[in-house]
């Protein structure tokens, strides 16, 4: 029992493709960083290996914001969301945390229309379908889907940072 727990132990630390195969207590995110297993610890180290101090209010919004898989949201419906997890908080910090996130690359932000702002989970390149109704639903498309073989040259100096596409979608109407 002794040696199982040695093993264990040495997985954490030293994570070999072996010992990743081997137990779920070592797993490995997209972008190549190491979980250990503990979501919070997990988030700690994120906000730490991005410079950002993991105080209590990140750590809280960042758990609301990165545990459940890649989303969008706003600055509002997070405001929302922290009320309603009882987390003491004001909406101006939830946009100051935001945009720390985004200026150290855990979020992209996406504006819609110049006014609504979007904080995306997501950083792998891909663009967005917007629905155009009540909603207005937020939803990844896969970069692949959309040609980029025509795009045009930059002006001498220049070169293209990103493109970002959102393509709005409405219901069709009887005609």
């Amino acid at each position: 029992m002794m040696e199982k727990r040695e093993s264990a132990s040495r997985s954490r630390r030293e994570p070999d493709s072996a010992a990743k195969g081997r137990n779920a207590i070592f797993a490995t995110t997209k972008a190549g960083a190491e979980l250990n297993g503990c979501p919070l610890h997990d988030l700690r180290r994120k906000l730490s290996d991005a410079g950002l101090r993991p105080t209590r209010q990140r750590l809280r919004l960042g758990w609301l914001l990165f545990g459940g898989g890649d989303r969008h949201v706003t600055a509002e419906r997070l405001y929302e969301e922290a009320l309603k997890a009882r987390t003491p908080i004001s909406l101006a910090t939830v946009y100051n945390t935001l945009n720390q996130f985004t200026s150290v690359g855990l979020l992209k932000e996406v504006t819609v229309d110049g006014a609504k702002t979007y904080f995306d989970t997501n950083l792998a390149a891909h663009q967005h379908f917007l629905t155009e109704d009540e909603t207005h639903l937020l939803v990844d498309l896969p970069q692949e889907m959309i040609d980029f073989s025509r795009l045009p040259e930059p002006p001498e100096g220049m070169e293209i940072a990103r493109v970002d596409v959102v393509i709005r979608l409405r219901r069709k109407t009887d005609s």
